[in-house]
């Protein structure tokens, strides 16, 4: 499937970057720049393509980009059941 051009959400962690601009340079979209800051910032989120250079390129984690039509981890609330392929099965015990 094609990827299309707005269908992404970027968060960038401030306070995890370090500024190093490798999101930037590797962003086929051009949707980040450093700020004056020296931080990572997003200036042009509806042209992102969801390719995830920049949040596998990132040294310090400090990225991560979202399909828009989902919510985050951080964004659901703590009651909220895993199912699918995120459900964690614990091992199976020894029968009685």
């Amino acid at each position: 499937m094609a990827k299309k051009k707005g269908e992404s959400s970027v968060k960038i962690y401030q306070d995890w970057c370090k500024g190093c601009g490798i999101c930037v340079a590797f962003c086929p979209a051009k949707v980040l720049r450093l700020s004056s800051r020296g931080k990572a910032e997003v200036v042009n989120e509806d042209e992102c393509i969801n390719c995830g250079f920049c949040e596998v390129h990132c040294p310090d984690f400090a990225i991560m980009v979202y399909p828009r039509n989902s919510r985050s981890r951080a964004d659901q609330k703590p009651d909220a059941g895993v199912s699918g392929a995120d459900a964690v099965q614990e091992p199976a015990g020894p029968e009685k």
